[in-house]
């Protein structure tokens, strides 16, 4: 049996200790392995765009953190790390401190091989989470634009024309490029081969895309076989055509025209077969106009257009129906115990703008996703703060129930704010949404027809006024 030591190469685990004196006895027992031991009490989350760490990664949580309120910020930065809870043991079947479904408890007199055996069974875990094959991004049609985008798309399919994929950064540009090639009966048996355009180092252009034979420079220790030659049979993918210099589109144009290429330090020229589908969100009629991009490549790449409908094009019918795909896809079996998606969580990704489209949604799902699985419950509180800063606005404060819990009394938490200044309310106007909002069992867009408003009105006055399911009306002042 492997010992934990083997597990522990490259690893951080990151310790949320609040009131607890856990993160020096931590340090000392990972002392003598590649572990560097974090304090993460009131670190700031890493920004969006850097998504997962590096190195694999753990977290250790004090339950004193709940009672001090820092779980809030602590889910920022948890992003998908599994987390290791340390409570006193007369507190460890205490549901008020935390829910008894966690599986990784430690006592609060851990000893260091409890600490190490623990880490190394997560670690595993990690890693071999690492390995196994991704699951395909979802691909939801419900809205007419993307039934027609689909309709296209199987159209082309089969068909050998090479094809230009328009849209917005994040819409899912490279999907539909891996749909046109499973589509095609003899390029789709061949590999998909995905290349960054805007990521090729200045020149190393010839060496990735033609490839090289071993010893033709400084380095070259093996024959390497380029993007043209890998996708041959298959289906190459330039993604971000729109970023690949001018000098760099006359040799992509001479290989569409000769079909061959010639890898660095040979003579013989190989001759490649490929199907190309080319994406970018840039207008390449203007770069054309404008001079930036050649008018002859262009020609060649969009024999074939198909433009991919940003998520407000697709509207709300998609938005609800890919975040609930891919929140199955971060919760897994954990979202049947779950239960149900909320009405007022799928109400707030409806009216919710998503510049960074279907990635930026994603991102949503893998917020609220670690926030369910560790609560092991819809917490409208932080969940409502996670979408706060989706929209990019200023997210609701935690309020505070009678017992200091952090709610709104029913465990609902969200728009409520203990010190909001309530005068500029209009009672009566709150009250009768409330009532419609019953009557219409809390369904945003039924409650918005019977009160003869859009539904972005009807959220923006629940906004306005603070209201959550189940939320009384307030006395009107007499």
């Amino acid at each position: 049996m492997n010992s934990p030591a083997a597990n522990f190469d490259e690893l951080d685990l990151f310790v949320w200790e609040g009131k607890a004196d856990i993160l020096d006895r931590i340090a000392r027992c990972m002392a003598s392995f590649d572990v560097e031991v974090i304090r993460a009490d009131g670190m700031p989350p890493p920004p969006q765009e850097q998504g997962a760490a590096l190195r694999p990664s753990v977290a250790i949580i004090s339950v004193t953190v709940i009672d001090s309120g820092g779980l809030a910020h602590a889910t920022e930065l948890l992003q998908g790390m599994p987390v290791i809870w340390v409570a006193a043991g007369s507190r460890e079947r205490d549901s008020r401190t935390y829910p008894p479904e966690y599986l990784h408890v430690l006592p609060y007199d851990f000893t260091c091989a409890e600490l190490r055996t623990m880490v190394a069974k997560l670690v595993r875990q990690l890693r071999a989470r690492e390995v196994a094959p991704q699951a395909p991004d979802v691909l939801v049609a419900h809205s007419d634009a993307m039934k027609a985008l689909l309709a296209e798309v199987n159209a082309f399919s089969d068909c050998d024309h090479s094809v230009l994929v328009r849209g917005e950064t994040g819409v899912g540009k490279e999907r539909i490029a891996q749909q046109l090639h499973l589509g095609h009966q003899r390029y789709g048996k061949g590999a998909f081969v995905a290349v960054n355009c805007g990521a090729i180092p200045d020149g190393l252009f010839e060496s990735l895309f033609f490839g090289h034979t071993k010893g033709s420079f400084t380095g070259a220790v093996h024959a390497h076989r380029g993007y043209f030659e890998q996708a041959t049979g298959g289906t190459l993918f330039l993604d971000e055509i729109g970023d690949l210099p001018r000098y760099q589109q006359v040799k992509l144009l001479r290989v569409l025209e000769d079909n061959a290429v010639t890898r660095l330090g040979a003579t013989a020229p190989v001759r490649v077969d490929f199907r190309l589908v080319a994406a970018t969100n840039r207008n390449l009629r203007e770069m054309v106009a404008s001079g930036e991009f050649r008018a002859d490549l262009f020609y060649r790449l969009a024999v074939i257009e198909l433009h991919v409908p940003s998520l407000e094009e697709r509207g709300e019918i998609d938005k609800i129906a890919i975040f609930k795909a891919l929140l199955t896809n971060v919760l897994g079996e954990e979202l049947e115990a779950l239960g149900e998606t909320p009405h007022w969580l799928s109400d707030a990704v409806a009216e919710t703008y998503f510049p960074g489209n279907v990635r930026q949604l994603r991102n949503l799902a893998e917020r609220v996703g670690v926030i369910a699985r560790q609560l092991h419950s819809w917490d409208q509180n932080l969940i409502q703060r996670a979408i706060a800063l989706t929209r990019g606005t200023p997210a609701p404060a935690a309020s505070a129930d009678r017992n200091g819990a952090g709610s709104n009394g029913n465990g609902a938490g969200g728009f409520l704010d203990g010190s909001a200044d309530r005068k500029g309310w209009n009672s009566s106007e709150r009250n009768r949404i409330i009532a419609a909002l019953e009557i219409n069992d809390w369904k945003r867009q039924d409650t918005a027809q019977h009160l003869g408003i859009s539904r972005k009105v009807l959220w923006e006055k629940m906004r306005k006024y603070q209201i959550l399911d189940g939320e009384p009306g307030i006395p009107e002042e007499q």
